[in-house]
């Protein structure tokens, strides 16, 4: 694992550098010469904090068109006319 240390300005002109540097380990970004970001890929991220997918992750899967999902009609409306009698 390697860490790449860059300056918010250097991160700021070359963001692609960043997320190439950020596939061999994680890129401290610096403000001031002190640490205060951490980048990191999805991966590492999800390795870390042990996360799991979601339905919102899951759905924006480049493949989420072949899933087939059928929602259940509802049979009564969704709101009904405010009584104010």
């Amino acid at each position: 694992m390697t860490i790449t240390t860059l300056s918010s300005r250097e991160f700021n002109q070359d963001a692609s550098k960043a997320k190439k540097a950020a596939h061999s380990g994680p890129v401290f970004i610096t403000d001031r010469g002190r640490p205060a970001h951490v980048l990191l890929t999805i991966e590492e991220y999800q390795r870390i904090t042990g996360s799991q997918q979601g339905i919102v992750e899951l759905l924006a899967m480049p493949d989420a068109a072949d899933i087939d999902f059928e929602p259940p009609r509802l049979d009564s409306p969704l709101y009904r006319p405010a009584d104010l009698t």
